[in-house]
């Protein structure tokens, strides 16, 4: 017997339908002996109506309101999916974060979890029952809702996971796993049995959308394993009896078993602006002088390019989500006047293409090779950053979709290994 959570998102309970579905699929592994706690999103598209309510009153609602708002659309689907378990004879129990007692700090629309209280859960689990919690919510010291901000139901779910000391946290969508890249750019992008944390967290910073970053964290630190699986594919149990043991990719610690490929993945995000300040004093203080105002804005900063000094000034480039890109490019107006710098250009019809495989480490020659491929295809490099397990480069818009698939051919991401 394991105990199992479970968090199915909106599109797994779009439809009344698609939640006696998942009733149905959480009645098999009650069948084959499992305790389950499920975390469940609001219904597709709920968030948004929700979103659009409140932008009919306000354009910027006040904050804590918003959250009492937004947080109705899990506590709906959680009431829905508990009638339809008990329906099946499967006893079921319904709670809000508040009423599992999610503790977290008061920053609303954004809030982070800092404690969850589940003697209540596992009181419930003693006597056979599912539990059924809202995602995306909790409750701060005040008693005030609060919301963990876009796919925060998933960060629920591992930190229940890692409270309960869970077996495993299965995260249901509407992929069945975690690919080499994205299937729409390359159709013959494969499945992956088991990717690190570590690649887990570089794919989901570069652009991969199949987790939330915060709950890969959460369950790298906690040692949560983590497995993907597709909410319409039916469970396959292994041969020890533990549930969807041949679906899915299983995230997890790097170890002797896992695939060897220098690869792993290409990751890529189309949201990329770049900016340049031209002709700045080359001086200490300069680089905060320029991105300290822009951090001020609440603009994120990602990959940062200062050129060698020349004549005393040097050029400095940095890029920003797209949508941030006027804002900052205004920021820099201003910075550029302040500084005495030549002038400001920008670009927002960039991308970021990533290479991310632990294979790195021990392996030379992978940048090398991959600005050969891309040189091969005409495309230019903008920009490079590294790490230890990733290669990103900047390149022009029109040259994502050619640029991922000529990688993904020539680093045979296809090929199982």
């Amino acid at each position: 017997m394991a105990l199992i959570v479970q968090k199915f998102g909106g599109t797994s309970v779009g439809t009344v339908e698609r939640i006696e579905n998942v009733a149905k699929r959480i009645g098999k592994f009650r069948d084959n002996g499992d305790d389950i706690v499920v975390v469940v999103s609001a219904m597709s598209g709920e968030t948004n109506r929700l979103v659009s309510l409140a932008h009919e009153i306000d354009d910027k609602p006040e904050a804590r309101e918003y959250d009492v708002l937004l947080s109705t659309g899990e506590q709906v689907t959680i009431a829905l999916l508990s009638m339809a378990l008990n329906k099946r004879g499967i006893p079921a129990r319904s709670y809000t974060g508040s009423q599992v007692h999610i503790l977290t700090d008061s920053a609303h629309n954004k809030a982070r979890i800092l404690s969850i209280e589940e003697e209540k859960m596992r009181a419930d689990i003693g006597q056979g029952r599912v539990i059924v919690v809202a995602g995306f919510q909790g409750v701060d010291d005040g008693g005030n809702i609060t919301t963990l901000g876009r796919g925060g139901s998933d960060t629920t779910a591992v930190a229940l996971a890692a409270a309960l000391k869970a077996d495993e946290c299965q995260i249901y969508t509407d992929v069945d796993g975690v690919y080499t890249t994205d299937p729409r750019v390359v159709p013959e992008a494969r499945r992956l049995d088991k990717i690190t944390f570590e690649e887990m967290l570089e794919m989901a910073s570069l652009g991969s959308k199949v987790l939330q970053i915060r709950a890969v964290e959460f369950a790298g630190k906690y040692n949560v394993p983590l497995r993907v699986l597709s909410s319409f594919d039916e469970p396959v149990f292994a041969n020890d009896g533990s549930g969807d043991g041949a679906n899915g990719t299983l995230i997890t610690y790097e170890d002797d078993d896992m695939e060897q490929a220098l690869i792993s993945g290409i990751a890529f995000n189309r949201d990329e602006a770049k900016l340049t300040i031209l002709g700045v004093p080359d001086k200490p203080g300069v680089a905060y002088a320029i991105l300290g105002p822009v951090g001020d804005s609440n603009i994120e900063i990602d990959m940062i390019i200062q050129n060698i000094s020349a004549d005393g000034t040097t050029d400095f480039t940095f890029t920003v989500h797209r949508n941030d890109y006027v804002e900052a490019k205004e920021v820099l107006g201003k910075v550029s006047n302040d500084l005495g710098a030549r002038e400001v250009v920008g670009d927002d019809k960039i991308v970021k293409i990533s290479l991310v495989g632990v294979g790195m480490r021990s392996h030379a020659g992978i940048a090398s090779k991959m600005f050969k491929i891309l040189a091969e295809e005409g495309i230019n490099i903008n920009m490079i950053a590294t790490s230890e397990i990733k290669i990103s480069v900047v390149v022009d818009e029109k040259y994502l979709e050619l640029g991922v698939r000529a990688l993904h051919t020539a680093f045979g991401l296809e090929q199982k290994v």
